[in-house]
């Protein structure tokens, strides 16, 4: 075979190709099914194969395939806003459509500036995030994302933004600990917005569980109510990133219904289309965009921002997800997948964690469980169970180096919400199997 023209992801291994896809299954050219265990990078809900997102797709395309943003609208477009905010955590949301997560927190950033510039708060300039996590790959969402690895051959473009300790139970910093961490993250928040100037803060970026970086990191329930009320104190604006947490993941519509909070802006992607379609949006309140419209234009836009194809598919999906009950399905499958991890793995000397939400689950590996001492980044043990798993038919999701930016190890579990009973148990029973693999070698 010749050698590839493309730039690959992954440059280590030769990639399979796939050729099909139905349901939670994928099938390479050897004829070879894999469970799609992780929905891709936690994006597929809906399952593979769908014809109704595929049919809105070419049904769509055929009317207007590209139309620019600032010279129409589209039905579809309209449709779908009109369809989705009422599902939205927002009051009075209005929807701007991108083509995927990192340009929807772009946007969600752009927009917490103009929103301050609207109202003669012109020193509103800090983002304040999270250590740990990630928020897109532009230069603006590393800088306010957390995460060491991705931000490391970048640093000399960042620094702008200041970062607070993320909800991470597992390994929780607040000394009264599990008491009070709420509490305790809001005043760390507080102390931030201080040190940085109380007004120089413009917003607060955080997911409601952390996803890619810390594997599903669920917060104790008084974290957001907390967060919230500080945000609002200081007239901070509360952006949720939900662009792997929304459209069902966690067993509710959007993540912060957990726990009833209201941000200022929301980011969705991944799931809006079930990767059918690059698509996403930041969704403001309503008291947000009147603020930004009554100064002026929001100086902003992507080329395909707005663009007809992608809402119509993320009209379908959403269509899908609320005929077949899936947001139900995932909180139910989630908690099957959840407890059968749990259990299988209950005895395994490397599994430190197994927890999640939903159907968004993460393993926490670990070299010791008592002290929760990470492996070495050498040993490679995300990457050995990985390949582990997808030599058993399964794929995973991972990510490595929370502990301190370079050690750490962590598998994640997020197939599409249509997986079913059987599905699952075969995701538990390899999972365990792949994991059981790694660590009698270790």
């Amino acid at each position: 075979m010749a050698e590839s023209h493309v730039f690959h992801r992954v440059l280590t291994r030769t990639l399979p190709r796939a050729v099909g896809a139905q349901g939670v299954w994928i099938e390479d050219a050897d004829g070879r099914r894999y469970l799609d265990g992780a929905g891709g990078a936690i994006v597929v809900g809906v399952g593979h194969g769908d014809r109704t997102l595929v049919d809105a797709m070419a049904e769509q395309s055929s009317r207007t395939s590209y139309v620019h943003g600032t010279a129409f609208t589209t039905d579809a477009l309209e449709d779908y806003a009109d369809a989705l905010a009422p599902l939205l955590p927002l009051d009075e949301p209005r929807i701007y459509p991108v083509s995927g997560g990192s340009e929807a927190v772009e946007t969600a950033i752009k927009l917490a500036r103009a929103y301050h510039l609207a109202r003669g708060e012109s020193d509103r300039t800090v983002i304040v995030g999270r250590n740990a996590s990630y928020h897109g790959n532009t230069i603006g969402t590393l800088d306010v994302g957390g995460k060491a690895a991705l931000r490391r051959p970048y640093e000399p473009w960042l620094g702008r933004f200041p970062h607070v300790e993320a909800a991470y139970e597992y390994r929780c910093p607040s000394p009264s600990h599990p008491a009070g961490c709420g509490a305790w993250h809001a005043e760390r928040l507080e102390r931030a917005i201080a040190e940085a100037g109380p007004n120089t803060v413009a917003a607060f970026v955080a997911e409601p569980v952390a996803g890619a970086t810390l594997a599903a990191a669920v917060p104790t329930d008084d974290y957001w109510p907390a967060v919230a009320e500080v945000c609002r104190r200081h007239g901070v604006l509360l952006i949720a990133d939900e662009v792997m947490t929304g459209f069902g993941r966690t067993g509710r519509w959007f993540g912060v219904d957990h726990w009833g909070v209201r941000p200022d802006v929301l980011t969705a992607g991944k799931g809006s289309t079930s990767g059918y379609m690059p698509f996403g949006f930041a969704a403001c309140s309503g008291e947000v965009f009147e603020t930004v419209r009554g100064a002026g234009p929001f100086v902003h836009g992507f080329t395909w921002s707005h663009n007809g194809v992608g809402a119509a598919v993320a009209n379908a999906a959403l269509r899908r997800l609320a005929e077949d009950d899936l947001v139900e399905a995932s909180a139910r499958q989630g908690e099957r997948l959840l407890k059968g991890l749990s259990t299988a793995m209950a005895d395994d000397p490397v599994v430190g964690d197994v927890r999640g939400i939903g159907l968004l689950i993460g393993v926490e590996l670990v070299s010791d469980r008592g002290s929760k001492a990470p492996f070495a980044r050498a040993d490679q043990v995300t990457e050995r169970v990985v390949a582990a798993a997808r030599e058993r038919g399964l794929l995973l999701y991972s990510s490595t180096g929370h502990v301190d930016g370079r050690d750490g190890d962590l598998i994640m579990l997020g197939p599409p919400l249509v997986i079913s009973d059987e599905e699952c148990d075969l995701v538990v029973e390899r999972t365990a199997a792949a994991v059981a693999s790694v660590s009698s070698a270790s």
